[in-house]
């Protein structure tokens, strides 16, 4: 029996345990704001640590002192001179400290490894849940909330629910597909539940995950035997990180491992790689298209 292997970086970032809360705040000693307080966010000095979170950020017009660095995704341009904290799953801890930040913003997905840190260095921090669309949007409620920018965070949530109000029917009444969704990095992947990102979106969609919520796992580990046995009618592919390696290992292992030759999407032609851009590991505000890749993908069509 052929085990998936998991690479140590997968393990760390992708199996965290979920949140509970939408923004989970983290008040640390002798911090510069009082927990609970509402500040403008003008009179803050405020750092994100991942393309999601700036790109929320700049949507609640918040200026930030610090912002992660990233050779896949595109940072807002009004951030282009704040300082480089790094990448958003390892932010340079001494660059945080040296800024005198009121606030760190960071996803949920990395706050069993981050929020110690940031207590280290006696900086509030607050952490976004991005594990889906919905997630999203409370978070942006509660920030706008704690940072004076209700009205840009009721403007988003009201773009939002126009958009669900619409979209909601789109598929009512066709057959939900059942979808194997495999997150992957290059020489490693794992399974993906509704409970991840990717998995929200593909259900938000109308598909039916094979492996569920996964017990309210984001990822899981499973062999190709057992996966095997969920007879999915689609095959679904995404990236971690590095899009183009991971779509290389994905192809080798298609091709070398016997096993896959028996699943009845990979015989009728359904296996497909979703674009990087689009199914990360956080939610974005780039869901509509997301979505629009998805529709032919499961139900053969544009309608």
């Amino acid at each position: 029996m052929k085990k998936l292997r998991i690479a140590a970086v997968l393990t760390a970032a992708l199996m965290t345990a979920a949140l509970c809360g939408c923004v989970d705040q983290h008040p640390e000693e002798n911090s510069k704001a009082e927990s609970g307080s509402v500040t403008n966010a003008d009179d803050l000095r405020i750092a994100a640590t991942s393309p999601a979170v700036a790109d929320i950020c700049d949507k609640l017009d918040i200026d930030l002192v610090g912002v992660c660095s990233s050779t896949v995704s595109t940072i807002p341009d009004r951030y282009k001179d704040a300082t480089q904290l790094g990448t958003a799953m390892n932010p340079d801890t001494e660059i945080l400290a040296s800024l005198d930040l009121d606030w760190i913003l960071s996803p949920s997905s990395l706050e069993s490894d981050l929020q110690p840190k940031y207590a280290a260095i006696k900086t509030k921090s607050a952490f976004f849940n991005l594990k889906s669309v919905e997630g999203m949007y409370k978070s942006i409620e509660e920030l706008g909330e704690m940072f004076d920018r209700q009205e840009q965070a009721q403007k988003l949530v009201d773009e939002y629910t126009s958009f669900m109000n619409k979209y909601k029917n789109k598929n009512k009444g066709k057959e939900s597909p059942k979808v194997l969704v495999l997150m992957g990095l290059p020489g490693s992947y794992i399974v993906a539940t509704d409970n991840s990102y990717v998995g929200s979106l593909v259900k938000l969609a109308g598909g039916t995950n094979v492996y569920g919520d996964g017990g309210g796992q984001e990822f899981l580990n499973a062999n190709t035997e057992d996966m095997e046995t969920k007879d999915p009618d689609i095959i679904v592919r995404c990236a971690h990180a590095l899009p183009d390696e991971v779509v290389e290992m994905f192809n080798e292992e298609f091709s070398a491992n016997d096993i896959w030759k028996h699943f009845r999407a990979v015989q009728e032609g359904k296996v497909y790689d979703l674009s990087y851009e689009y199914f990360g590991m956080s939610a974005g505000f780039d869901y509509p298209q997301a979505l629009d890749e998805l529709q032919p993908i499961l139900y053969g069509d544009q309608s």
